[in-house]
This record gives C-alpha cells, structure tokens and sequence, in this order.
C-alpha cells in the first residue's frame, strides 16, 4: 500500500525505470482520435507530462483534484517507442494561495547512459476544500494566443466521454468521473492536461517534425470531456511560435465560423524549435 506525504520542497521522488510501448500508444491515441501512425517510431512527448504525474503518485505524492497549471516541456531528443528511460524528480516548492496550495515539481527522464532525454517542470493547483476563495491560485503569465481571430487554424476533434474515459482509465477521477469533477467545481469531468497537449504534438509532428524543442504550456481553462477543440498556430515567417487548443462552442462541425468565438483551453509557448 502507498504511503502518502504531504508535499515539501524538497521531497525526492523515487526513481524508477519505464517505457511507453508502441501498444500503449496506438491505444492512448486513438482514444484521443489522433492517428499513432504521425509519431512513426517515436514517443509522442505529451505522454511524459502523465508519467511525471505518475512518478509523484509512485513516490506518494497524490493527485486526486489537483489541477495542471503551468508544464514545460523540453525534448532534448525523440524518446523511441520500447525505449527504457529513469525518471526522477522532485519537488522545488509549496506556496500557500487563496484556493489551496500551489506546487513547483522538477522531473525529468534520462536513458541508460544518464543523459536528459525529456524534462518536465510543473506548477499545479492542490485545491483545498476548507479554502476561503473559488479564485486564485498565483501569478498568472501573460497570454500566448492574444487574438484568437489571428490563428491560422488546424485538425479538429470532437471530444465524448467514452473517448475520455479510455484515455483517463487511471489516475484523477475528476477526468472520468462526474461526482467527482463536481466535488472540485466542474459541471463535468474535464480532460487531463497530457491528454490537451497530445493534439499539439500531433501537430507539431504532422506538419513540423522536430528533433528538439522546449516550449511551455499554460493551461488557462478546462476542457470538459464532450466539447470540441481545434488545434490553432502562431506562425510568423514560417515559423511557429506558439499554439493554442480551442474550445469550440456546440460542435466540431461548426469550425469554419466559430474561431470568433471560440476560448483559448489549453496554450502552448515555443522558446526552441529544431526541425528534423
């Protein structure tokens, strides 16, 4: 049975070794609709913002209602499918907010012989039930997406639950569970933040295969598991610079007019970009 701790600066994260499989993929993406066949024989990267989750979980760090705010997201190089890294980590800070406690973690993967392959830094929202405000968990950075109309548009998905749930099996029942996601101030179950990011990547790969980049990811509000979403890119002189994953209103098929209205869920800031 895990032994649960209260989270400290400090704490260390047990170090362990894992893999994502060719198998684990092919299943976690066609849950979310994305073709595992874009990723080739590479890891999609936005798994290893879950399995940085995990290695808290493992180590006896609790996620129940936590609530992803901030995750940066740097791929030194491609993880292969099937490929045996070590994760480690720890957790750099615990600030008190009005809505509960804010948490700083580091944790990265490293292959066999010690080099970082993925980093993952995070901030995130512990919620407390006894907490004086709904609102306020911490500075916030400045948007990334600041005109909406100025994206030029990508692929579209229609979210459902049952698509949601395959993806979010494990972990936080406030994604597949609706008692629970209104126990933490949801109307519905709202799609983990790794499952957000699987759309960007996909787009990244798709259209723009990289061989490194570092980029952060804000999360600025919940995507709920039967909206529909489409992926948005800042391009300038060819160049992306950042993305965002929109909260469409009603449906998927009503992409080619909704952008005027459409909220930034999920954004995505790039600070290095190498091609493949």
């Amino acid at each position: 049975m895990t032994q649960w701790h209260k989270p400290v600066a400090g704490f260390q994260y047990q170090s362990r070794s894992l893999d994502v499989s060719a198998q684990t993929q092919a299943e976690r993406l066609t849950a979310c609709g994305i073709d595992p066949a874009i990723f080739g024989e590479e890891v999609d990267p936005a798994f290893f913002i879950g399995l940085a989750i995990h290695a808290g979980i493992d180590s006896g760090i609790g996620a129940e209602g936590n609530i992803n705010m901030l995750q940066r997201l740097a791929v030194h190089r491609p993880a292969r499918l099937g490929e045996t890294l070590t994760v480690k980590g720890e957790i750099k800070s615990v600030t008190a907010v009005p809505r509960g406690q804010r948490v700083e973690t580091d944790v990265w993967f490293e292959d066999l012989t010690g080099e970082r392959v993925i980093s993952c830094p995070r901030t995130s929202l512990r919620p407390q039930a006894q907490a004086q405000s709904k609102s306020g968990a911490g500075d916030k950075p400045q948007p990334v997406v600041g005109d909406v109309a100025a994206l030029v548009l990508h692929d579209t998905y229609q979210l459902t639950p049952d698509r949601v749930k395959s993806y979010s099996v494990e972990g936080n029942s406030i994604h597949y569970e609706q008692e629970a996601a209104e126990r933490a101030g949801f109307r519905a179950p709202l799609i983990g933040g790794g499952m957000g990011v699987h759309y960007l990547t996909a787009q990244m790969w798709q259209d723009r295969r990289p061989s490194f980049f570092d980029a952060s990811i804000y999360f600025r509000r919940p995507i709920f598991w039967d909206e529909a979403v489409q992926v948005g890119v800042i391009e300038d002189g060819g160049n992306w610079s950042g993305m965002g994953l929109l909260k469409l209103p009603l449906s998927a098929e009503r992409v080619g007019t909704s952008s005027e209205v459409a909220k930034v869920g999920t954004e995505l800031s790039i600070a290095d970009y190498r091609l493949a």
